[in-house]
């Protein structure tokens, strides 16, 4: 039963997050659910509550603090929440999500006050199902889980990894209209590898080294298996898991439950969907563009991926398209003749031959050699994008695309500043953390950040009742969301919209999914005008409803789904 139909009345309803409205009961409300002498006398209204709390927010003193009062919030009223965080949702969304996100999972064993989602962990492995029965709500449309290995660009953070399903589930509501009461955010405690996290005698995860790769696959089946059993329907989207399993756990299970990877899948397609901004304004499409990516993990890689494809879908081979793909790692360029790759890298290995009689293979001998048009940072080496290579890259390209996307702030590959100086302004630029305008204020920088993309992915499988999230849906998020790009339209303007626009083209993005979803055979069929409205009427807002007395309550009237 969700928040709607629960029938409780007295403290059970005041201090339920999801039902109370506190001192919104009206005195009507109050004397027919118990609730009177609980409540200071004045009734107030959502907006003056929101008022009240904004002043709390905006009273603190730094970002986590900050984060820390959001997160409280959330807990006490979760409708005041999301009202809150929907009426100043530029100002909100770094602070609830990256970067601030970073630093409350690395101190997350210290700031914690509440229990929220589930923590499945190791030792409990053979009571995995009274586990996931013991979530807070019985019907759920989406889980974010994680195992806290590769939380951002901080590494493992172990159980502190939590902060990450619960600040993007908290965005699927904002954005994307998902009913809170009807999401989940999982952690799977398989131990740490980090060493101060282990020592801290304040950790609140199982202080044990990461368990093996044969013991973790096991682990991770068994919760797959258990929790298709038990949510058949519920979209799962895997979070910050490390390259070695990501794409490994992806390619295992996309194609038996619904599920995708939003490190690799949704950073390309809102990667793809910038590009598709910038393109427009270089005059130049993306199949006729020289591509280099520093960092072949599996954001990287997964990029590179959505970048083939839609280079195929205009034209180009597969072999065409590769080459003109560049991939660096930490051992520089991949090629056909090194034996440590993956196989996912080997897809994008030039051909040894391609780079006879080059100096090195390293970035600066890429841009060196190579005529790019589009350079881009998923490597977490701050700084990687120097003046000297940017330089280098600006004497090829009258407009050239860098997109430096590494997470947290600090392990940018370069300040958008830095980048608008070397290319005299000419640079078209994204970045996967918030910057400050350039340019005296003049130039927003688009923010690549993920919210773009995966509350659509979830507003759209909801709606249409998906099984399945395809590449082509995938695709389809990026183009939409690349057609709104405020810079084909203006001189100046950033590669993405702003975030306040977010829910609209939220929407926009979701309906063009939903309807790949049915032509890809994976949703029940509907008309493209049912679709859309199947969508709308989808959309949760923050919105206090009216509650009737328990014994008033008819069935019909609960709003269970």
């Amino acid at each position: 039963m969700t928040a709607q139909g629960r029938q409780r009345r007295g403290q059970a309803l005041l201090f339920d997050p999801l039902t109370t409205k506190g001192t919104a009961f009206s005195q009507q409300e109050r004397r027919d659910l118990g609730l009177l002498g609980l409540l200071p006398y004045a009734v107030k209204t959502i907006a003056d509550q929101v008022a009240h709390s904004y002043a709390e927010f905006s009273s603190r003193q730094d970002d986590l603090d900050k984060h820390i009062y959001l997160r409280g919030l959330q807990d006490r009223n979760e409708t005041l929440f999301y009202r809150l965080l929907s009426d100043h949702i530029e100002e909100v969304l770094p602070i609830v999500y990256t970067p601030t996100v970073g630093d409350a999972c690395r101190r997350f064993s210290k700031i914690y006050r509440r229990p929220r989602g589930l923590f499945i962990s190791y030792p409990d492995r053979d009571r995995m199902r009274e586990v996931l029965r013991n979530r807070r709500e019985q019907q759920v449309d989406v889980i974010v889980v994680t195992d806290g290995q590769r939380i951002l660009g901080l590494g493992d953070q172990g159980v502190g990894g939590m902060g990450i399903p619960i600040g993007k589930l908290s965005l699927y509501t904002l954005i994307g209209g998902i009913d809170p009461a009807r999401t989940l955010p999982i952690i799977l405690d398989v131990g740490t590898d980090n060493v101060d996290l282990l020592h801290d005698p304040q950790y609140l995860g199982w202080r044990h080294r990461r368990i093996s790769d044969e013991d973790y696959y096991a682990f991770v089946d068994d919760f797959v298996t258990i929790l298709h059993e038990e949510l058949p329907d519920v979209l799962l989207q895997w979070e910050d898991f490390a390259t070695a399993h990501a794409l490994p756990l992806l390619k295992r299970y996309r194609n038996r439950l619904l599920t995708f990877n939003d490190d690799i899948q949704g950073t390309a397609a809102v990667a793809l969907g910038a590009l598709h901004g910038a393109v427009g304004v270089a005059g130049r499409p993306l199949s006729q563009q020289q591509v280099v990516m520093l960092g072949a993990g599996s954001a990287g890689i997964g990029v590179l991926e959505m970048i083939r494809q839609q280079m195929v879908a205009e034209g180009l081979s597969e072999t065409e398209a590769a080459e003109r793909i560049w991939a660096i790692d930490i051992n520089g360029l991949l090629t056909d003749d090194r034996a440590d790759l993956s196989d996912a890298q080997r897809r994008f290995a030039q051909p040894a031959s391609r780079v006879t009689g080059w100096d090195g293979r390293g970035l600066a001998d890429v841009v060196r050699h190579v005529d790019v048009g589009i350079l881009i940072g998923l490597s977490t080496v701050a700084g990687a994008f120097t003046e000297e290579i940017v330089r280098m890259m600006a004497a090829k390209t009258d407009r050239p695309i860098i997109f430096p996307l590494s997470n947290p702030t600090s392990r940018a590959e370069a300040h958008p500043a830095e980048l608008d100086e070397w290319t005299d302004g000419r640079a078209l630029i994204a970045t996967g953390s918030p910057f400050a305008p350039i340019r005296h204020g003049t130039y927003p920088i688009a923010q690549c950040n993920n919210v773009y993309i995966f509350p659509a992915i979830g507003l759209a499988v909801t709606a249409a009742r998906a099984s399945r999230v395809t590449d082509a849906m995938m695709r389809v998020a990026a183009t939409t969301l690349g057609e709104a790009s405020p810079a084909l339209h203006g001189a100046g303007q950033p590669l993405l919209p702003a975030f306040a626009d977010l829910p609209e083209i939220t929407t926009r993005i979701a309906t063009a999914v939903a309807v790949q979803a049915v032509r890809d055979g994976v949703a029940p069929a509907a008309s493209d005008q049912e679709i859309a409205e199947t969508v709308r009427r989808a959309r949760w807002t923050p919105d206090y409803q009216t509650h009737q007395p328990p014994e008033a309550t008819s069935p019909a009237l609960s709003g269970e789904k």
